[in-house]
């Protein structure tokens, strides 16, 4: 082995932990943040009374319900993407690949969003989502994560997918707050110590 081959097996070598190090940096503070939401989501999906899960700010709105079963849908969609099946419980066996099964994932999320209204099945697929979303992120390789993938037309990374997911989440968190706040309901994490459960 030449000199030079030496030093850049060398090279590739002291690369390979720091490309390690630095995967599992992003995935501990990914999940830490993803924690952090998946905690407050559930909480205020559990805090809100069953008969507010109707209740929704306007005509053409999300109903509380609609919001969370949002979240919950959006989590397995964009899990799919990535290479994690949808449950078959929820969106049947689905023979179809690339957009055409995107299309039929939107359109049962769509009907699931409308059709699951119980307070505890909408908070426990919640939960559900947010726990195969941690799940998968858990075991998902430096390549799992840079696997190129057809986002709604747009070529981007798996790792991308995963970021849009913790985005959306808190995203509609921030709704959920709102719509509690305007029923009358405090956001558990904002109760004093004491009243905490």
């Amino acid at each position: 082995m030449s000199r030079s081959s030496m030093i850049a097996a060398g090279l590739i070598a002291m690369a390979w932990p720091l490309a390690a190090q630095d995967l599992a940096t992003y995935r501990r503070e990914y999940l830490d943040e993803l924690a952090y939401a998946s905690r407050n989501v559930v909480a205020l999906a559990k805090a809100m009374p069953a008969e507010k899960y109707g209740w929704r700010p306007g005509a053409g709105v999300r109903s509380v319900s609609e919001v969370y079963m949002h979240i919950a849908t959006a989590n397995f969609e964009l899990l799919d993407i990535v290479g994690q099946k949808a449950p078959e419980d929820l969106y049947g066996k689905l023979e179809l690949a690339g957009r055409a099964r995107l299309m039929a994932l939107e359109k049962r999320s769509a009907e699931l969003e409308k059709t699951v209204t119980d307070k505890q099945r909408v908070a426990s697929l919640v939960e559900r989502s947010l726990n195969a979303v941690r799940d998968a992120m858990d075991k998902a390789s430096a390549g799992d994560l840079d696997k190129h993938v057809d986002f709604f037309g747009k070529d981007t990374t798996a790792r991308a997918v995963y970021l849009r997911i913790l985005v959306h989440v808190n995203e509609h968190m921030g709704q959920s707050v709102a719509y509690a706040r305007v029923n009358g309901i405090v956001p558990p994490w904002s109760l004093p110590a004491a009243k905490v459960e």
